[in-house]
């Protein structure tokens, strides 16, 4: 067994796994797996830059878990960043940043590699559900960008967008510096327009409809599946391979995007930093699922992070 830790940051949140790996029987014991919203990604859509705040934000998240990373005394350490810190003009502050606190340099990795990290994590052990026909197509519903990944085993074709939950919250749902509360019809129908164009672009390299089976990752997708289980609070095991069906999904959809932030505020498992901006996830996981007439979602907690961890492994 090698002990490893690994970050995944991203637009919206910072994440760390420390696990026990053992490459020979393809377990991942978890040692501890935490998240934080840091919105990294504030601001970053209109100004191209990584706001004073944002950062400061995710250093402090990076200090908390230096100190989970050394009490458990992980051998190895991968931090992977993605869309915000991709995009962003002041992008050496950021690594500079983490470089003091944790030690090593964050990979600002391709839309590509995220898409095969996220494969890895969130199709290894679903090999075993032989009722799960492949191909997969995973889904990585992230703050600033979506990754959609077919394959069997191995990813045979990957493409990553720029829609995702922050992203498409802060381009069409603020006005004056606030979130509509809630979204005109209008704000929502140029929503839909947006993130049809994406799946456009992204069906041009991925064959996104000849998957047999959609599995949907990260945060957008995992408090759909809360709210449709109606969970007291949110619950990993609970939400780990759970399956909703499109039209539970249709429902949770319609009724986030008609709802008020205190409406949505009182969901129990919702995460407060979601309730802005989980109206515009669902919606981009609704409109996979009706593009490539997909009945249900298999949902996994198991992600990216996973996928990081078995990279060093």
């Amino acid at each position: 067994m090698t002990r490893v830790a690994a970050i995944d940051c991203g637009t919206n949140s910072i994440r760390l796994l420390v696990a026990d790996a053992d490459p020979a029987t393809g377990e991942l014991v978890d040692l501890d797996r935490r998240m934080t919203i840091v919105r990294l990604g504030q601001g970053v859509d209109r100004t191209g830059r990584l706001a004073p705040e944002a950062l400061e934000r995710t250093f402090a998240a990076c200090r908390e878990y230096a100190a989970i990373i050394k009490e458990h005394g992980a051998e190895r350490l991968r931090f992977v960043a993605t869309s915000a810190s991709r995009d962003a003009e002041n992008r050496d502050d950021f690594v500079r940043g983490v470089m003091d606190i944790l030690g090593v340099e964050p990979e600002v990795i391709t839309g590509d590699q995220e898409a095969e990290f996220s494969f890895t994590g969130a199709t290894r052990e679903l090999a075993e559900h032989d009722h799960l026909p492949k191909p997969y197509l995973v889904v990585d519903i992230g703050g600033g960008s979506t990754e959609f990944v077919v394959g069997e085993d191995h990813v045979r074709a990957a493409r990553s967008v720029d829609v995702g939950c922050v992203r498409m919250t802060e381009r069409h749902l603020v006005r004056d510096g606030v979130v509509s509360d809630p979204p005109t019809e209008e704000q929502i129908a140029a929503m839909r327009a947006d993130i049809e164009a994406a799946l456009d672009l992204a069906e041009e390299t991925v064959p996104l409809r000849e998957a047999h089976t959609l599995v949907g990752l990260a945060g957008s997708v995992t408090t759909v599946s809360a709210i449709a289980q109606n969970l007291p609070e949110y619950d990993s095991a609970r939400i780990h391979h759970s399956r909703v069906s499109h039209d539970r999904v249709r429902e949770i959809t319609d009724w986030l995007l008609h709802s008020t932030h205190a409406e949505r505020a009182a969901v129990p498992s919702m995460h407060p930093g979601r309730v802005d901006v989980i109206a515009a996830g669902a919606l981009v996981l609704l409109s996979i699922m009706e593009r490539i007439g997909a009945d249900e979602v298999v949902v996994s907690e198991h992600d990216i992070l996973d996928g990081i961890a078995w990279s060093i492994a």
